[in-house]
């Protein structure tokens, strides 16, 4: 159950930040539909600083000394690059869709399919390779905080929680969930919060009361950039050995469908986020899913096909928004590019 549940952990998070990302931007005012675009090229800017520190040798350095917490703040500030690029790219989205007033819709698809062919040109370039990863090692080994992380002996019992919280996880894990408190508490009891969500459901009202409803969509747009590279970065490190190929397995458009599926309320988001990222975990790890602890892998054993397993999130997710998403309520000005004269 341990291991189940710190998969799972490993595919929420990623999903939970970046579909909270896509809140920040639609309760703006602005369709983000690059969300998918955005994390492929975090991905990559954020493998590409981590092979860039190795082979500077201060991964070697900080690793043959034993300083764990050193390399984990190598990948904080992964973490940071990656968000830094992914706001950087969220601009020619927050341009095109507020300056220029043009379709939200297709400006997104556009960087959909800028992104992927960018990354894939840049690493043939930089390593004439399909996929750009670690210069050596793997991210289990850099990054996995043990239980010899915190001082704890490998034969002391540290109970369940401390299995599932302390033993075998990412830094990146506390991190993106200790943000996505900090930002949703931000987002609904600060006024800087209100004020953009007057900007997604009154924008002229907003200006009557003297906000930029222009500057507020550029920095809801922007953070959701930062967060949505942010994720497509922590995606790489948990799910893919930190490795980078112009592909996050259709992880922006899920987190899209978590963001429908919870409201645009990032309660719900969460617990839509750990009902996708359940799924996600058992097509992705049916095959050595201990589920008992008892060696048993019944999920391989039941005769099913892989790719059964495999459509299990896609599946799960076309029926959730099928039922849940006439009640959704998406914002008023969602999509609707603000002009003055309109006041």
């Amino acid at each position: 159950m341990v291991f189940l549940l710190q998969q799972t952990f490993i595919y929420m998070v990623p999903l939970m930040i970046v579909a909270l990302a896509g809140v920040f931007a639609e309760r703006s005012g602005t369709i983000n539909l690059a969300l998918e675009g955005t994390m492929i090229f975090g991905a990559f800017t954020g493998v590409l600083f981590v092979r860039i520190m190795q082979m500077a040798g201060v991964f070697d350095e900080a690793f043959a000394g034993g300083k764990i917490w050193t390399l984990q703040g190598f990948e904080v500030l992964a973490m940071v690059v990656a968000g830094i690029m992914g706001a950087l790219f969220s601009i020619l989205l927050a341009f095109a869709a507020i300056k220029l007033k043009a379709d939200q819709t297709i400006g997104g698809t556009a960087l959909n399919m800028l992104a992927p062919a960018l990354v894939l040109f840049l690493v043939r370039i930089l390593v004439n390779q399909n996929t750009i990863m670690m210069a050596s090692g793997d991210s289990a080994s850099w990054f996995m905080l043990k239980k010899s992380s915190f001082g704890i002996d490998k034969r002391t019992e540290i109970g369940f929680f401390g299995d599932l919280f302390i033993n075998k996880v990412y830094l990146a894990t506390y991190i993106c969930i200790l943000l996505y408190i900090i930002l949703s508490v931000i987002l609904y009891f600060t006024k800087f919060g209100l004020r953009l969500r007057s900007c997604g459901e009154n924008p002229q009202a907003s200006d009557s009361l003297g906000i930029n409803v222009i500057k507020m969509r550029y920095i809801g747009v922007i953070i959701s950039g930062f967060l949505s590279g942010m994720g497509g970065f922590v995606y790489a490190l948990t799910t893919s050995n930190c490795s980078a190929n112009g592909d996050v397995a259709g992880f922006g458009f899920l987190a899209l469908a978590v963001m429908i599926f919870g409201n645009w309320k990032p309660l719900n988001i969460a617990g839509g986020a750990f009902l996708f990222g359940l799924f996600k975990c058992i097509a992705a790890c049916y095959s050595t899913l201990d589920i008992n602890g008892d060696g048993i892998f019944w999920l391989a054993e039941t005769g099913i096909s892989s790719h059964v397993y495999r459509l299990l999130p896609y599946v799960i997710t076309l029926l959730v928004l099928a039922f849940t998403s006439k009640k959704s309520r998406a914002p008023k000005a969602e999509g609707i590019p603000y002009d003055k004269s309109t006041r």
